[in-house]
């Protein structure tokens, strides 16, 4: 069978560790851990390697979830007052950088100015992908996105390129350990965020507009001093309907249209469901004492 992608598209061998520490003042028994750190072989990057090692050891098995993500399930029968969750994937990037206007001349006629109507089928498949998850009474989000409407009708890829570049360039990044994301019109009124604030603001501002949008999850690759915002941790973007390319990747945290530096995990509607690592213990809440994460994508030497 050929490869997924001609080999001259290849552009890098990437290695990525993800570790997750857990630390507890006494024992403690771990109830069942959802792991989603592994993605999925396509025409834009390939799986080499993947492991995933837990300390203490556990029995893992696997599962799909509703959008065919993989999913690890981790069980423990000891008690425990460290748990570390240890992922190292080796991946083979086939992104490349494509000018906006290849981008355009693909989008189907009746596409390419906005605002537009998907197919019925189109549609139906998109489904909640299509609806906003976060209420918005006032409709403050689309009133915000009018202002990049140029006219009527607008060019399509120019809108989504006008808002993906404003929150990049009109919003603050402010790393926020803690969990949970700001709804859109937090990030709205604040002017600042995290990746995953950005990623919601732009999906549900695309879906107030009539776009399908999905939130997608996984690795930022930054060599260098690119300046790139959300290295070192998980990372989180958004990605776009378009008939005809498809879907197209949008990172407002970096101002980035399409993946050549993004490294997809998994896809989903909501950010509530695209955690790498949900568990749970039965112990007092005293004895949680942090969780400690730590990400580092690198190029790998080739052959």
């Amino acid at each position: 069978m050929p490869d997924a992608a001609p080999l001259h598209l290849a552009r890098d061998i990437l290695a990525v560790s993800h570790t997750t520490r857990y630390r507890y003042a006494a024992p403690v028994m771990l109830g069942p851990h959802r792991l989603m750190l592994r993605p999925r072989d396509s025409h834009d990057m390939r799986l080499l390697s993947a492991s995933l090692t837990l300390s203490p050891p556990g029995q893992l098995r696997w599962v799909y979830d509703v959008f065919s993500n993989s999913i690890a399930i981790a069980e423990f029968s000891a008690p425990v007052t460290e748990l570390v969750i240890r992922s190292d994937l080796q991946v083979e990037r086939f992104a490349h950088e494509r000018p906006a206007r290849d981008i355009a001349a693909e989008i189907a006629p009746e596409a390419r100015a906005w605002p537009f109507v998907y197919t019925p089928d189109d549609r139906i498949d998109l489904g909640a992908m299509l609806t906003p998850q976060y209420p918005d009474p006032d409709g403050k989000l689309l009133a915000w996105a009018n202002g990049f409407v140029a006219g009527n009708p607008t060019p399509t890829l120019g809108l989504l390129r006008d808002i993906n570049a404003s929150i990049q360039r009109g919003f603050t990044y402010r790393a926020r350990e803690e969990a949970g994301t700001q709804t859109p019109l937090e990030t709205l009124a604040m002017g600042a965020g995290t990746c995953r604030d950005f990623a919601v603001l732009m999906i549900e501002t695309c879906r107030a507009m009539g776009f399908g949008a999905r939130l997608t999850s996984g690795y930022l690759h930054a060599p260098g001093d690119t300046g790139a915002q959300g290295g070192g941790s998980t990372h989180a973007w958004c990605e776009i309907y378009l008939p005809g390319p498809g879907w197209i990747a949008f990172d407002p945290t970096n101002g980035l249209m399409g993946g050549r530096d993004l490294i997809r995990v998994a896809t989903v509607r909501d950010i509530r469901q695209a955690a790498p690592v949900v568990g749970s213990y039965t112990g007092r809440p005293a004895d949680f004492l942090g969780m400690e994460v730590s990400v580092s994508v690198t190029q790998a030497p080739r052959d």
